[in-house]
């Protein structure tokens, strides 16, 4: 899927929004899969990716999180933290489908079906250029910048 153009596909978002991936053509998009709202990690994460928005602004990058969970609880999680950018629900799973982010966890000494936390950088022409996949939440957000800052 690397340097191949990401299918298009539309997502329910926070605000009342529909995401549609082909409204970003001509920005840089950062696509962020969380396992879960307002747990520590996902937390951490979507507050470092919050701290640093302007800067990936300023690069003429957008942001976006996604999660399996409901608009409802990405409302909460958004406005407890004061998240400047949108969360999409995935609950259908198609978008987690398409980046292929959906694996066997061990939670508890279980085995579970969740998110794996992987982060995706798409360019102006809608081309995915670089990925990561298994991602330690905290510090993540300035390794995503410090690459687009390569760009």
């Amino acid at each position: 899927m690397l340097n191949q153009p990401v299918t298009d596909f539309e997502l329910l978002a926070t605000s009342g929004k529909t995401f549609k991936l082909s409204d970003y053509l001509g920005k840089l998009l950062v696509v962020y899969f969380y396992p879960k709202d307002s747990t520590p990690g996902c937390t951490t994460q979507g507050v470092q990716f919050r701290d640093t928005y302007s800067e990936f602004l300023a690069l003429n990058a957008n942001i976006v999180g996604i999660s399996r969970d409901s608009i409802k609880s990405h409302e909460n999680f958004k406005a407890k933290f004061s998240f400047p950018f949108e969360l999409l629900s995935d609950s259908e799973e198609l978008a987690c489908t398409l980046f292929n982010v959906i694996k066997m966890k061990n939670m508890y000494g279980k085995q579970v079906r969740g998110i794996e936390r992987s982060t995706f950088i798409i360019n102006q022409q809608g081309k995915l250029i670089h990925e990561w996949r298994g991602v330690k939440a905290d510090g993540h957000a300035n390794e995503v910048l410090a690459f687009i800052k390569t760009l």
